[in-house]
């Protein structure tokens, strides 16, 4: 598969995460009377992993996540080279996502951009208002465990076909503890998408959710790469 095709793969799958992710946060998380909760919220990121790793994986490997994306080259299992195409193709995809989405939510009256739009946050824009420490360690483990489950559900040795449902309920997991301390981002993408719409105090605090991701991810790595010794 070539590198173009991969890159398109990747565009795609994380317009979807975004899209299914943040819109069931933005869109019908707080609906009244029937509103999809944290729950919800975050069963719908699970699903749309879960989903594109059946429609994509064949294809690009379905990261959708530059901090996935580093974790598998750190294990050796993902070439060095294509890391740029591919964070590349999932920011674009992640902002496309999140401009399509804020266009969307604009439609219904009173919708307001300083509502985040689904950004991550810490301190006064954590929904928890959980400290600037305990979201930075949050990621970095959140993001660890992450790892360690695509990396053992994928690895040759595990049950064949059965990876995407392992990968997909451990990000529902994940963002049910994560969600009141920053969001749950475990992916810069993700993140770097809803953070462009809304600027501001999104963007200053954009650097956590990608040094924390990425060093929980390498860290996996590492430690995954030395099961395999």
């Amino acid at each position: 598969m070539s590198l173009a095709k991969k890159s398109v793969a990747e565009f795609i799958g994380t317009f979807w995460l975004v899209l299914g992710g943040c819109g069931s946060a933005v869109i019908a998380a707080g609906y009244p009377e029937l509103g999809i909760g944290f729950v919800g919220v975050s069963l719908a990121f699970g699903l749309t992993v879960l989903t594109m790793a059946f429609a994509i994986g064949h294809i690009s490997g379905c990261h959708l996540n530059p901090a996935v994306s580093v974790g598998l080259a750190v294990a050796g299992r993902f070439k060095f080279a294509e890391l740029p195409a591919y964070v590349i193709s999932q920011v674009l995809g992640a902002i496309a996502a999140a401009a399509l989405l804020a266009w969307i939510a604009s439609g219904a009256p009173g919708f307001d951009l300083a509502g985040g739009l689904a950004s991550n946050g810490y301190g006064d824009h954590s929904p928890g208002g959980y400290s600037i420490e305990a979201g930075f360690v949050t990621e970095v483990v959140m993001t660890l465990m992450f790892l360690i489950i695509i990396l053992g559900a994928t690895d040759k040795r595990a049950p064949a076909g059965f990876a995407p449902i392992a990968i997909g309920l451990g990000l529902t997991l994940i963002h049910l503890i994560s969600i009141p301390v920053t969001n749950t981002s475990v992916n810069p993408a993700r993140s770097t998408g809803p953070a462009v719409i809304v600027g501001g105090w999104a963007i200053a605090q954009l650097w956590m959710f990608w040094v924390a991701p990425i060093i929980g991810a390498a860290v996996a790595g590492l430690v995954y790469r030395w099961f395999e010794e």
